[in-house]
């Protein structure tokens, strides 16, 4: 690799024809900038860069875009910060990838390209006077800048905001992209910013670039890595609840959902409590809770949920600019007697759950289709919880809207659509606990939303003062006032999920244009490991072409693709394709062919 050397600054060019009017704004101008430093490179992709690029294409930029606000020094000119934006780009590699096979073709790009010069522009908002919060106005800019789309075969990462008071910087508001950096990244960034500005020397860069990186996880080590990962993610697929919210009302594969907003200073005192009391981290104990909580409402003994971690362990990735982060896939059985023994469990579970977040994310979804076909269920991302408190950057949001700290107030937000039924943010969790979540509406009425927020600090101080029994549902209902789900008696668990026999014949008889359809719930079925089993009693057509006649096989895969949006359906296990149409005897009927739907061929 090349050294980089210092970088050659100059403004290059002003564009008069950008100057805009807006509230507040005396002008606003762009200047182009140009750098030249740092070899030139080429190579794969990371799995970070993989995956987080799958979401860019796939979701909308001012969801997936994020966005931070650096200060300047009083003093600072305008020249010293286009300098230190353009030193900045020189020596972290991300700053200068860009990805070119990404150009029109809609799918994930294979190699990434980093220049050794080249130019980008700022967006300079002069002003005669700013606001009297001008963190929150530098706030409102950079949430601004995240609702365009980053051209990633074209774009520089960074969508840079120079806020200015008569010509002198004020404060620097950006937006980035996934593509390039997660929160983390944009965390070190900001600290080589800072120190730029102040002339401190910047030792050099020791954290793998992202080719680096890519190297690593290309080597046969990296692949036996990614191979557990996998291996960690299957085994949940195929022995975890396919859905947390498997319950009348939980359809549709994205929800229209408002936020709520939870800060508590009462919260935050119990955490802290509760964590010197069980010796355990506050970080840790907050995940037990929350998991307990939702699994409790959800009725449901294992609580599945995707973690997202920085995934920066190791001491040479601590300070990589790159997007590390992906999700850690968390299965927690709470069947514990009491909450102290389930966070003991829980660390592990989570340790685990850390160790195995970095994987190929096309590898990850060819792996979800094959297992869940092979399972009948479908896999889905319904319970998120994402602590980022720990974030040294906006995205984590340091201060309160209003600077103060109230026992335990709930504010509602604006909607937005979702694909999950439950998402957490966490983030402060001192001097007071702010979380923000998203609950689907169809399952978390305002009332029910605001009772598990609540419910959630409740826990906590229950925790704080002594070990909580868990053995029955009853206790835990009176100390957070959150009640598991009623599901009616024609839900039953089979395979480790809820479902709905009555739910599982109308998907079938959708997908099979009509068919008469009869599920019932075998014990056993004569399967190794035992335990309820469905089986579908399907009707025959008897004016139907035999070369037009079902077989399990094709009609495990047309049930296939009616399964998203209804969590409450499993794949029977056995198809049995019986004369005549289906009713209370469908099992004495004569079998005209039969078979899992899993495998090549059908048992006639």
């Amino acid at each position: 690799m090349t050294a980089a050397r210092t970088p050659a600054f100059a403004p290059a060019s002003t564009d008069a024809d950008s100057i805009t009017a807006a509230d507040g704004v005396t002008a606003a101008r762009t200047v182009t900038v140009p750098y030249a430093g740092g070899g030139a490179r080429r190579g794969p992709v990371t799995m970070g860069q993989a995956n987080m690029i799958r979401c860019v294409l796939r979701d909308e930029p001012a969801s997936i875009n994020i966005h931070d606000v650096w200060p300047v020094p009083d003093g600072t000119g305008m020249d010293r910060v286009l300098g230190a934006l353009a030193e900045l780009t020189v020596r972290h590699e991300a700053l200068r990838t860009t990805f070119p096979d990404a150009a029109g073709s809609g799918s994930v790009p294979i190699e990434q390209v980093v220049a050794s010069e080249g130019e980008f522009t700022v967006t300079v908002l002069d002003h005669d006077e700013l606001p009297e919060d001008t963190d929150g106005y530098a706030e409102a800019v950079a949430r601004a800048a995240r609702d365009t789309r980053f051209r990633l075969d074209l774009d520089f990462p960074l969508r840079l905001r120079i806020i200015a008071r008569a010509g002198r910087p004020v404060r620097v508001a950006l937006a980035a992209s996934h593509a390039a950096t997660d929160g983390s990244a944009l965390g070190v960034l900001r600290d080589d910013w800072l120190a730029l500005l102040a002339g401190a020397p910047l030792p050099p860069v020791t954290a793998l670039t992202p080719l680096d990186l890519a190297a690593e996880e290309h080597s046969p080590a990296g692949r036996r890595k990614s191979a557990a990962c996998l291996a960690h993610w299957e085994r949940i697929l195929r022995t975890g609840p396919q859905a947390m919210f498997a319950e009348d009302g939980a359809t549709g594969t994205e929800t229209d959902t408002p936020g709520l907003t939870l800060r508590s200073a009462r919260g935050a005192r119990a955490l802290a409590a509760a964590a010197r009391r069980t010796g355990a981290l506050p970080g840790t104990v907050l995940l037990t809770a929350w998991c307990l909580l939702t699994a409790h409402r959800a009725g449901q003994s294992v609580c599945v949920a995707a973690v997202p971690t920085a995934n920066r362990f190791q001491p040479k990735l601590a300070r990589s600019v790159s997007p590390l982060s992906q999700d850690a896939l968390l299965a927690l059985d709470v069947r514990e007697p009491s909450f102290d023994a389930l966070l003991a469990r829980a660390w592990g579970a989570a340790m685990n759950a850390y160790r195995h977040s970095r994987f190929d994310a096309l590898d990850l979804w060819e792996l979800i289709g094959r297992v869940t076909t092979e399972r009948g269920s479908r896999f889905t991302r319904d319970a998120v919880f994402n602590d980022i408190s720990g974030l040294p950057s906006t995205l984590a949001g340091a201060a309160a809207p209003d600077g103060d700290a109230p026992e335990l107030a709930l504010s509602w937000g604006g909607r937005q659509p979702l694909p999950t039924r439950l998402l957490t943010f966490v983030y402060e969790t001192e001097p007071v606990l702010r979380l923000a979540t998203w609950a689907d509406p169809a399952l978390f009425p305002r009332a029910a939303a605001e009772e598990l927020a609540t419910g959630l600090v409740r826990l906590l101080e229950a925790v704080a003062e002594a070990d909580v029994p868990l053995d029955a549902p009853g206790p835990l209902t009176e100390v957070t006032g959150v009640r598991p789900v009623a599901r009616g008696p024609e839900w039953t668990r089979v395979d480790g999920c809820w479902v709905s026999p009555a739910a599982v014949a109308a998907a079938l008889t959708e997908a099979l244009r009509g068919r008469l359809v009869e599920v019932v719930v075998e014990e056993g079925a004569g399967t190794a490991g035992g335990g309820p089993r469905l089986t579908a009693y399907v009707g025959a057509d008897e004016r139907a072409r035999p070369e037009d006649e079902w077989t399990p096989e094709r009609a495990h895969s047309a049930l296939m693709c009616v399964l998203p949006g209804r969590p409450g359906v499993l794949a029977p296990h056995r198809y049995v394709f019986v004369e005549g149409p289906p009713r209370q005897a469908a099992a004495a009927r004569r079998i005209l062919r039969e078979g899992t739907g899993r495998e090549p061929g059908d048992a006639t």
